[in-house]
């Protein structure tokens, strides 16, 4: 101490020391009570940094000097760690949550993460225990530090085992890949496996595990496991279609989905063999003439104008003409709609959708945008139209139009909810080259005029004589293929009743008001 120079200096300097001494003893909470330092080196956080730091790099020495009182084999218990968990790299940081607050935990305790890449890769976390020593910041080490789960005696593995066949699922749960499914639906699952290779043929499970010794006494974190294959079919709903459909002797199929949501609830295909709801391409007749609709009502045509209906017609060249020949005279859109005219249709779509504008139309209810429910399924096809006679054949769903049945259900389903949604099986957001499920919405008097349209041809058009529950709307389609006077034609009905949308097809079967839609009728009574 230097020489006091007078009685008031040295009176001031006895005054001031219990303040100096307060301002240096400062309490430090510490595991284990308060503690007093005259001062403490650097902050939780930062020792913290520089341990995980060390870890990371593997450089035990430097974590062993930021420990109190490591365990001798402290070395060999890290590199063990990670030799267990076949760890070739890994990663070690503080967990730094996304507040605008905070400081320094008053306990000690830091949470970290840790990503450990190797043979199989794991991401976890745990905490970091600290504590004031000789005027710095340490580690309380114990087993838990490397992993919460850890105790003495206990070590983490990489364990695999057997594990049983992937489930495939219904929408209520029920197991479907099994024997007694229906035939339909094994169908689909047969699909699944070409989207989901990973999930079927994975014959074990990996995962890491807690051991005691050589025995797994608990799983921490299941990587590689096999989760089930949850689909959107609707039993009920499924079945319904599949009793429709019975006694038909020809190739069938049915699709039904839920219009709100794009929801494939069924899928019936009789006889076997070939998935034709998804993967069958087929000139869709009459039923394009929902599109065809409702491009010339956003192009200004109204339900009630009124049009001609003759037998026959030439267009480009070409002769087009209705079923049987019939002739309407002049009737309103919505009855020339329900009565499916061929002549109407064309020389509408001449005059009135040239330059590319019905496939415009076509693109909006899916057509050329491929699809990706969570199974193999085509892509509906509209090519541009060469010349008038193309578009004439074009605008009633002949020519080189071609969809699936599922592509047109969709096509219903978009006139019953008011956009077309791409549809779904799967409910994995993982499927393969996924398309986003955004809703193409459809312009609001398009809508309300073909809910006006739709609706007609049950009442009063060319499924009038059909027994529909009531409220059902639907349009046939008689889709001829081949060459002749009178050549083949597939069977067609799509149609929507309430938030159920369906399709279905008769290959071969003439008529779509004959054939199709009494097995349509079929598939909504029992449904009521």
């Amino acid at each position: 101490m230097a020489p006091q120079t007078g009685r008031i200096c040295g009176r001031r300097r006895r005054r001031r020391w219990p303040w100096i001494l307060a301002a240096i003893l400062v309490p430090v909470v510490a595991a284990g009570g308060v503690a007093w330092a005259l001062r403490t080196d650097g902050s939780v956080e930062e020792t913290a940094d520089k341990y995980l730091a060390a870890w990371s790099a593997q450089d035990y020495a430097a974590m062993r000097a930021l420990v109190v009182d490591p365990p001798a084999d402290f070395e060999s218990r890290h590199r063990r760690f990670l030799s267990d968990l076949k760890a070739t790299e890994a990663s070690f940081y503080r967990w730094r949550p996304e507040v605008i607050f905070g400081g320094a935990p008053s306990d000690g305790k830091v949470s970290f993460q840790m990503k450990l890449r190797g043979r199989h890769d794991w991401n976890d976390g745990g905490r970091l225990q600290l504590v004031e020593r000789g005027g710095a910041w340490k580690v309380d080490w114990t087993p838990a530090t490397m992993h919460p789960l850890l105790k003495k005696g206990l070590s983490l593995r990489i364990f695999s085992e057997q594990t049983a066949p992937v489930k495939v699922l219904a929408a209520d749960g029920t197991q479907v890949n099994t024997p007694d499914a229906p035939g339909s639906v094994q169908q689909l699952v047969e699909g699944m496996k070409e989207t989901f290779p990973d999930r079927f043929d994975v014959q074990t499970r990996t995962g890491i595990g807690l051991y005691r010794g050589d025995r797994l006494v608990q799983t921490v974190d299941p990587a590689g496991g096999v989760e089930p294959v949850q689909t959107t079919i609707d039993l009920k709903v499924h079945q319904a279609g599949a009793q429709a459909v019975k006694g038909v002797d020809k190739p069938v199929s049915l699709v039904a989905l839920r219009a709100s949501t794009g929801e494939i609830l069924a899928v019936v295909n009789a006889p076997g063999g070939f998935n034709r709801a998804l993967l069958g391409k087929y000139p869709p007749g009459s039923t394009f003439k929902v599109v065809t609709a409702s491009a010339l009502v956003a192009d200004g045509v109204a339900p009630d104008q009124r049009v001609a209906c003759p037998a026959e017609k030439n267009i480009g060249g070409f002769p087009f003409h209705n079923a049987g020949f019939e002739d309407f005279g002049t009737l309103s859109f919505r009855d020339a709609f329900a009565h499916s005219c061929n002549t109407t249709f064309g020389e509408m779509s001449v005059a009135k959708l040239n330059g590319g504008r019905l496939g415009e139309v076509a693109r909006s209810f899916g057509f050329g945008t491929a699809i990706t429910p969570g199974v193999p399924a085509v892509r509906a096809e509209f090519p541009d139209p060469k010349d008038d006679t193309d578009l004439a054949s074009a605008s009633i769903g002949q020519g080189r139009v071609l969809a699936s049945p599922l592509n047109m259900a969709s096509v219903a389903a978009a006139i019953a909810s008011g956009a077309w949604i791409p549809p779904h099986l799967v409910k994995d957001e993982l499927i393969p080259n996924r398309q986003p499920d955004n809703p193409r919405p459809l312009e609001e008097g398009v809508v309300k005029a073909l809910r006006r349209l739709m609706p007609a041809v049950v009442t009063d058009g060319t499924a009038h004589g059909v027994n529909f529950p009531a409220g059902t709307a639907g349009k046939t389609g008689t889709a001829e293929y081949g060459s002749g006077k009178e050549p083949p034609a597939h069977s067609w009905f799509i149609g929507y009743k309430g938030d159920l949308a369906f399709s279905v097809i008769v290959e071969g079967g003439g008529a779509g008001s004959a054939v199709a839609a009494p097995i349509a009728a079929r598939f909504l009574q029992a449904l009521s």
